[in-house]
């Protein structure tokens, strides 16, 4: 039958492609960080500007996906809509560009030996409590898939702004350096 749920495709699926596309990018980064060090630098910092924007660009639309469907009725279609959106924004694109982001900028921390300057721990840390958030809106997306979320819109209304703030922190680190 035309048009029932056995028609569109898994959640599983669907996070398939996003997800070997990581890999590809990760082999790539890898391959060219052993055989070409040199060249491969301006290719790594691009991926991982590319990376951190898809990561973000997630983990700001997704705490907004969870005020919505904090006002569902849990069972209804807009909340069983609003389930797939946040599985899908999560498998396909914030876990895979986290993962490039990671290892893009561990090697390019590496490479620059920024590790060693404060500005770089400060957004070291930084990237570290965000990367425990989306640990956490990670769990939230279990909770609100199993309609066991106990949190309020105006809880979700905050976390909204806590990626805000860390990218700012990051921002003014990478570009300022002020120490």
């Amino acid at each position: 039958m035309a048009g029932t749920a056995s028609d569109e495709p898994s959640l599983k699926n669907i996070a398939v492609l996003p997800r070997l596309i990581g890999a590809a990018v990760a082999v790539g980064i890898i391959a060219s960080a052993i055989l070409y060090p040199d060249d491969a630098y301006p290719w790594v910092k691009a991926i991982h500007v590319i990376a951190v924007i898809s990561w973000m660009a997630g983990m700001l639309y997704l705490p907004r996906l969870f005020i919505y469907h904090c006002a569902a009725e849990p069972g209804s279609v807009q909340s069983e809509t609003f389930k797939v959106m946040e599985q899908r924004l999560l498998k396909a694109i914030i876990n895979p560009a986290m993962g490039v982001t990671w290892l893009a900028g561990l090697w390019l921390a590496w490479k620059t030996a920024a590790y060693m300057d404060g500005w770089f721990q400060v957004k070291f840390l930084a990237v570290l409590v965000m990367s425990g958030v989306h640990g956490y809106f990670s769990k939230a997306v279990r909770l609100f898939a199993d309609d066991r979320n106990v949190k309020p819109q105006r809880f979700w209304r905050m976390m909204n702004e806590v990626p805000t703030v860390l990218m700012v922190i990051i921002v003014i680190m990478v570009i300022i350096k002020p120490f």
